[in-house]
C-alpha cells in the first residue's frame, strides 16, 4: 500500500525548545477555564511557540479538521471575564477506545502539535494519561499502516502532556483548589445568603442540595461559610443514629433562640452503610420530628454558571503560565505533571499520582473506609471539617477543658473594616464556648476599650453569647466595631482594663494597625504585667500588607468587588471601541490589590508604589496603546484598562495619567479615569475570606490556649506568646512577632519586606504584550 500524503509541518530542523502547544478544555465546564486558555495561548506565543486550541474537548481532538485551530494573540481577547469555556467541551466515547485515540494522534501529527495542555476534571486527566501511555504504540501503528513515514513521526516520539484541573467539585487530590471551585462556592453562598433572609423571616428550615458526587468540598465549605446547622458529605457520613444527632443539634439551636435552620446536602451524601441520604429524607425528619416548616432547594447547574471570581481568574492564569513553562522544560523522561496550588504556591505534581489518589478516595468511600477517605483529602479539608464541627454545635461536653485551663479571651478589631472579620470572631466565640473559655468582645478597638469600658448601662467590654455571634458568618464590616487607634495612645488605661476585666488572652483581628498594636503591647510587657498574656493577630485588611503572611482576610472580598467594577468599565470601554479607563485602586503603599486585579481583568498596565511611575513609562505605555488600538480595527472586546495604586506616585495621579493619555492620543482614542474608593471594601465577604477566617480563627484560639496554666513570666519569655498567623512558604504557620517586626517589616512603607506577588507583575506585562520599560 502506498504511503498517504499529508501536509505535516517540517519540524526536523526546528530547535528542540520550539513547541507547537495545543490547549483544550474537557469534562464539565468550570468558571476560569477561559482564563487558562488565554494564559496558555498568549504565553506560548510570547515564548516563541505556535499555539493551538482544540474545540469541543476530546471530541474535537478525534474529529480534527476545523476543530483544531491555530490561535493568534487577539483570539483570546476578553476571555477572562467570560463564564464557561469559549472553546467548548463535549463528551467523547470514541476517545475511550484505541481507534479513537489513534485518530486523535493522527490529527495532532498532521498539525505538528507536540504538546498538549488539558484543562478538566479527573476523568479528563485520566484520559490524558492513557493517551500519553499509548503514544509510542500509536506512533508505531501509524507508521505500520503507512499513514505516516518513520521520518515524519520522528519529531513526535514523545508527547508532552500537562494537566490543569478544572472542576467545580474540587475533587482532585494533590491540590488545595481546582479552577472553578471558588466561583461555584460563591454562587452557592450567595444563594444560601438570600435563602437565609426568608428563612429568618418565617422561622423556616431549608435543606439545600449542592453538587459533589464523590467529594463534599462544596457542601463542607458552604456549611462553614454560611454557618449551616448540619452538613452531609460523602467522605465522612454521620453515624448510624444520624437522625437523632441532627435533630438534637438543630433542636438545641432552636431552643437558644435561633430562628432559621440550614442543612447542606452533597448530591453524593449517604450514611455509613452507603444508603443514600436525600434532601427529602432530611426534610421529612425536620418536618415530622421537630415540626419545622421545611423547604428544599436544589441549586443545580446555577453552580456552574457565571463569570469566574477573582481567585479563579488568578489561579487559571498562573497555572496556564506554569503549564507552558512545564512544557518547555520537559524532557522525554519527565512524568506528565498536573499544575496544583498548595496554600499560595503554584507547584507541579505527577499527574498519574494525583489521578490515582483521587480514585483511591472514591474507592475508600465505596469500601466504607471513611477515615482513610478523609485522610486522603488534603490537610485543609480535614481542618475545615473539624472547625465546622467545633463551631456549629453549642453543647459538646467532650471538648470542655478542665476549669483550671479555661481562660477569659479578649477579642478586638483594629484598623479599617475588612470582609471576614465577623466570620473570624464568630469562629473564635464558638470555639471558646465549646472549650469552656469566656469570649469577651472589646468593642470599637482600643479607643473604645479605654473610653467606654465602664459606660452604663452597657460598656465596651462585654461577654459574647452564642446566639449573638451566630449570625455573623456572612455579615460584612465589623459587628463589634473597629478603630485605627493604638494602645500607645493610653497604655496605662489599656493595662488597667486588661486587669479589671481579667483578660487572659487576646485575639486581634485587623491590618497593619493591629500588627502595630500587638508590637506595642509586646514591647510594653516590661512595664505592664497585664500584657504578659498570649496574644495572636489574624491579619485582616484589603491591602494584604501585613508582614508575616502572604494572605490577609478581606483581600479576596476586595478583589471580587474591584473586578466586578472593572468588568463594568471594560464593557463601557469596549462599546466605544476606542476608550481606555485608568482605575485607581486602594492598597496603601503596597501594590498587591492593583497587581492581582490587573492579573484578573487582563489590564494593559499596572502602576504600583514598589515600581513607581515615570514620564518615560507613561510615554511608552501611550505608544503601546496607539499600536493596540491601531491593530484592533473595530474588534469586539477592545476596551482597555490601566490600574494605578493610590500611592504609586505623588505627581502622576490617576487623573493626570488619564489626561496625558488623552492628550497624546491625538483623537485616535480617549481616556477616562475612575476611582471606586471604598467600594473596594466590599459588602458581603467572599466565601474564601469566610472559610479562611474560620480556619485561622480556630487555629489562633488553639494557639492561645496552649499557654493556659503558665505563669506570666513563662508566657513573656516565650517568643511565640505574641504571634501572627498566616500563610507562608506554602503552609499555614505562626510566626513570632518580634522576629517578624525586626526581620520582615518595612515600617516606613507599612508593608512586608518580601512581597511574594512581585514576580507576578511580569506575567501581567507579558500577557498584555506591554513592552519592558527601558
Amino acid at each position: 500500500m502506498a504511503a498517504v500524503s499529508h501536509s505535516v509541518p517540517d519540524l526536523t530542523s526546528v530547535p528542540s525548545v520550539k513547541r507547537r502547544i495545543a490547549v483544550m478544555t474537557s469534562g464539565g465546564d468550570a468558571p476560569g477555564m477561559n482564563g487558562a486558555v488565554r494564559a496558555v495561548v498568549r504565553m506560548s506565543i510570547a515564548r516563541g511557540c505556535d499555539s493551538f486550541a482544540i474545540y469541543e474537548g476530546y471530541d474535537g481532538l478525534v474529529r480534527g479538521g476545523d476543530m483544531i485551530k491555530q490561535m493568534q494573540w487577539e483570539d483570546v481577547r476578553g476571555f477572562l471575564s467570560e463564564g464557561g469555556t469559549l472553546i467548548g467541551t463535549a463528551r467523547c466515547k470514541e476517545f475511550m477506545e484505541r481507534p479513537g485515540r489513534l485518530q486523535a494522534a493522527k490529527n495532532l501529527i498532521e498539525r505538528g502539535i507536540n504538546a498538549l495542555v488539558i484543562c478538566g476534571g479527573d476523568g479528563s486527566l485520566t484520559g490524558a494519561d492513557t493517551f500519553r501511555k499509548d503514544w509510542p504504540g500509536l506512533m508505531k501503528e501509524l507508521v505500520d499502516t503507512e499513514e505516516f513515514s518513520a521520518e515524519e513521526v520522528k519529531p513526535f516520539q514523545h508527547l508532552n502532556i500537562v494537566g490543569l484541573v478544572g472542576s467545580i467539585d474540587n475533587d482532585m487530590s494533590s491540590t488545595d483548589a481546582t479552577i472553578g471551585c471558588y466561583s461555584s462556592l460563591h454562587r452557592i453562598c450567595q444563594a444560601v445568603d438570600y435563602i437565609d433572609a426568608t428563612a429568618f423571616s418565617h422561622q423556616r428550615a431549608f435543606v439545600i442540595e449542592v453538587m459533589g458526587r464523590h467529594c463534599g468540598w462544596l457542601a463542607l465549605m458552604a456549611g462553614v461559610s454560611t454557618g449551616a446547622d448540619f452538613v452531609f458529605i460523602p467522605e465522612n457520613p454521620p453515624g448510624g443514629d444520624w437522625q437523632n444527632e441532627m435533630c438534637n443539634i438543630i433542636g438545641k439551636h432552636r431552643k437558644l433562640g435561633k430562628r432559621k435552620t440550614t442543612v447542606i446536602v452533597a448530591e453524593g451524601a449517604h450514611d455509613r452503610q452507603l444508603n443514600k441520604i436525600t434532601p427529602g429524607n432530611v426534610k421529612d425528619l425536620l418536618s415530622d420530628t421537630l415540626k419545622l416548616d421545611t423547604r428544599i432547594t436544589t441549586l443545580g447547574h446555577v453552580q456552574r454558571g457565571g463569570t469566574a471570581c477573582a481567585y479563579d481568574r488568578m489561579l487559571s492564569t498562573l497555572q496556564g503560565v506554569e503549564a507552558v513553562d512545564a512544557v518547555l522544560t520537559a524532557t522525554p523522561d519527565t512524568p506528565s505533571p498536573v499544575i496544583c496550588i498548595v496554600e499560595n504556591k503554584i507547584v507541579r505534581k505527577p499527574l498519574l499520582d494525583a489521578v490515582r489518589m483521587t480514585h483511591e478516595v472514591s474507592e475508600a468511600i465505596e469500601a466504607k473506609e471513611f477515615e482513610k477517605a478523609m485522610s486522603m483529602r488534603d490537610n485543609e479539608f480535614q481542618e475545615y471539617h473539624k472547625a465546622f464541627l467545633i463551631t456549629t454545635a453549642t453543647d459538646q461536653p467532650e471538648l470542655l477543658l478542665p476549669p483550671e485551663k479555661r481562660m477569659r479571651i479578649g477579642i478586638i478589631h483594629v484598623g479599617a473594616p475588612a470582609g471576614g472579620m465577623n466570620a473570624a470572631t464568630r469562629a473564635a466565640v464558638a470555639y471558646c464556648l465549646a472549650r469552656g473559655h469566656t469570649p469577651v468582645a472589646l468593642h470599637n478597638g482600643f479607643p473604645g476599650l479605654c473610653r467606654h469600658h465602664d459606660d452604663e448601662p452597657s460598656g465596651s467590654v462585654r461577654d459574647v453569647n452564642w446566639l449573638e455571634a451566630e449570625r455573623w458568618a456572612s455579615t460584612g464590616g465589623s459587628e463589634i466595631g473597629t478603630n485605627r487607634g493604638l494602645p500607645s495612645e493610653d497604655m496605662e488605661t489599656t493595662s488597667d482594663c486588661f486587669k479589671k476585666y481579667k483578660i487572659e488572652g487576646l485575639f486581634l483581628v485587623g491590618g497593619f494597625e493591629a500588627f502595630t498594636a500587638l508590637s506595642e503591647l509586646r514591647k510594653a510587657r516590661g512595664v505592664y504585667s497585664a500584657f504578659k498574656i498570649p496574644m495572636v493577630i489574624l491579619p485582616a485588611t484589603i491591602s494584604n500588607n501585613v508582614p508575616g503572611t502572604e494572605y490577609s482576610v478581606g483581600s479576596d472580598t476586595c478583589l471580587n468587588a474591584l473586578i466586578d467594577y472593572c468588568d463594568t468599565l471594560r464593557q463601557s470601554a469596549s462599546a466605544s471601541r476606542r476608550r481606555v479607563f485608568v482605575i485607581e485602586t486602594q492598597g496603601g503603599a503596597t501594590g498587591y490589590v492593583a497587581t492581582i486585579a490587573g492579573l484578573s481583568v487582563g489590564a494593559i498596565a499596572v502602576y504600583t508604589p514598589e515600581e513607581g511611575i515615570s514620564l518615560s513609562m507613561i510615554k511608552q505605555d501611550v505608544e503601546h496603546l496607539r499600536q493596540q488600538f491601531a491593530s484592533d480595527a473595530g474588534r469586539n472586546r477592545s476596551g482597555k484598562l490601566i490600574l494605578r495604586n493610590e500611592k504609586a506616585s505623588k505627581t502622576y495621579t490617576t487623573e493626570v495619567i488619564a489626561d496625558i493619555i488623552s492628550e497624546e492620543a491625538n483623537g485616535r482614542f480617549e481616556s477616562k479615569y475612575a476611582v471606586p474608593g471604598h467600594v473596594q471594601q466590599g459588602g458581603v465577604p467572599s466565601p474564601m475570606d469566610r472559610v479562611r477566617s474560620v480556619r485561622f480563627g480556630v487555629k489562633s484560639l488553639q494557639h492561645i490556649e496552649t499557654f493556659a496554666g503558665k505563669s506570666k513570666d513563662e508566657i513573656a519569655t516565650d517568643p511565640m506568646s505574641t504571634a501572627i498567623i498566616g500563610i507562608r512558604r506554602a503552609k499555614v504557620e505562626f510566626s513570632p512577632m518580634q522576629q517578624v517586626e525586626e526581620e520582615g517589616t518595612d515600617w516606613k512603607n507599612r508593608r512586608p519586606k518580601d512581597e511574594f506577588w512581585l514576580r507576578w507583575k511580569d506575567i501581567i506585562d507579558t500577557l498584555s504584550a506591554r513592552p519592558k520599560h527601558k
